[in-house]
């Protein structure tokens, strides 16, 4: 029989519970505790009132909130493209033909490699809060190399998504109609069944609306379900087709008509949106008050990839969002958190209140709002992952 935990004497308390609390999106509760009894919230509420436990852990008049939900990585790579973010930052503007640098050194790199690299990021990811991550192949673009990386991924999160769609196949490049076609045949075959969802990279440079919906609807065929890399660079088709195809996330989302603002606010498609591109590549930024305001349900994920958002800190994310994007504290949380599990369609993560899984973020700092109010401050001081603490 599993132990209890209750960890106590929090000053606030983010449950994304409205029933809870303040019984605002958050589910703020004040000097209140958490009950664990194996991987669950068994129990949450004021501290006054918590059940008797097993063990008990004081936090010390701090914050706890649900672990980051990172519904959108890259980071299944090997190498780094220092040099390119060099030249990037002292005048040439990010394009997608970059990916074809990591392409090579990913393909010249040997399983071990590929996992050691994945691992390193994940601890890095964990000590920053972030207990659930989705990942992406994308960096192979052969049928063996895009289902190795898979295979790798997949001892490691049950979040996968297959992005053969990253770019065209530098050996195809002259025949984009041929690389969709391996995509969608011979190497969809192979890596279904390794992967949870299907992305495809819609933009200029990369792959066509008529391109991607061909690839996600033989990704859907194969029991895969859609999210898609749109309107990053430009306008284009992406977020219409996201919707069209009940993508669980249209990602990016920077360049918006009323009408992509429209649709997405009037399905269940989630805006995730990625500052880390924008902050790293100097670009405009998503417009989140927009989206928010129109009733869209927005995420907040980080883009962690070797190109053009190198960074695994949900925290980060946070305070860009904050300063830049229009969100709130309490929004930018929410969608770090409870709009990462709508992203994945989960409603066992992203959340504190019972039935969820216990994964929790403890802050040295009396309130969540300190994550925007002192960035680039190292504020994790404890997480728990499965009811287990791993920092």
């Amino acid at each position: 029989m599993s132990s209890s935990t209750v960890i106590t004497n929090i000053a606030a308390l983010v449950t994304n519970d409205p029933s809870l609390g303040d019984h605002s999106p958050l589910g703020l509760v004040r000097d209140a505790a958490v009950v664990i009894e194996g991987d669950r919230v068994a129990w949450t509420g004021e501290s006054s009132k918590a059940p008797a436990t097993d063990n008990r852990v004081d936090a010390g008049g701090r914050a706890v909130l649900p672990g980051f939900v990172d519904s959108h990585s890259h980071l299944l790579f090997a190498g780094d493209r220092t040099e390119e973010f060099n030249a990037r930052m002292s005048g040439r503007p990010y394009s997608a033909g970059g990916i074809r640098t990591t392409v090579a050194a990913t393909r010249a790199a040997s399983d071990a490699e590929l996992e050691a690299s994945l691992t390193r990021y994940l601890a890095e990811a964990l000590r920053q809060g972030t207990t659930t991550f989705e990942t992406k192949s994308g960096y192979g673009l052969t049928t063996a190399d895009e289902s190795r990386a898979l295979r790798v991924a997949a001892r490691h999160t049950d979040e996968v998504t297959f992005l053969g769609a990253h770019i065209v196949a530098p050996e195809l490049a002259d025949d984009p109609a041929a690389y969709v076609d391996l995509v969608t045949g011979e190497m969809l075959d192979a890596c279904a069944p390794h992967a949870r969802w299907i992305d495809v990279f819609c933009e200029q440079g990369a792959f066509d609306g008529d391109q991607a919906r061909a690839i996600l609807t033989a990704g859907k065929a194969k029991g895969l379900h859609p999210r898609i890399h749109a309107n990053q660079l430009s306008h284009g088709p992406g977020v219409q087709l996201a919707v069209e195809l009940d993508a669980a996330s249209a990602d990016h989302c920077t360049h918006l008509t009323d009408a992509d603002v429209d649709a997405l606010a009037h399905s269940r498609t989630v805006a995730t949106l990625l500052p880390g591109a924008e902050f790293s590549t100097r670009a405009r930024w998503p417009d989140a008050r927009r989206l928010i305001d129109a009733g869209a349900t927005v995420a907040l994920s980080t883009d962690c990839n070797p190109g053009s958002s190198f960074t695994s800190s949900v925290p980060f994310c946070i305070a860009l969002a904050v300063r830049d994007m229009g969100m709130t504290p309490d929004e930018a949380v929410w969608s770090a958190t409870a709009g990462g599990a709508a992203a994945l369609r989960r409603d066992d993560v992203g959340r504190l209140s019972p039935g969820a899984y216990a994964d929790l973020t403890l802050l040295d700092a009396p309130s969540h709002v300190h994550l925007a109010y002192r960035p680039g401050v190292p504020l994790v001081a404890g997480v728990w992952r499965r009811g287990v603490r791993k920092v």
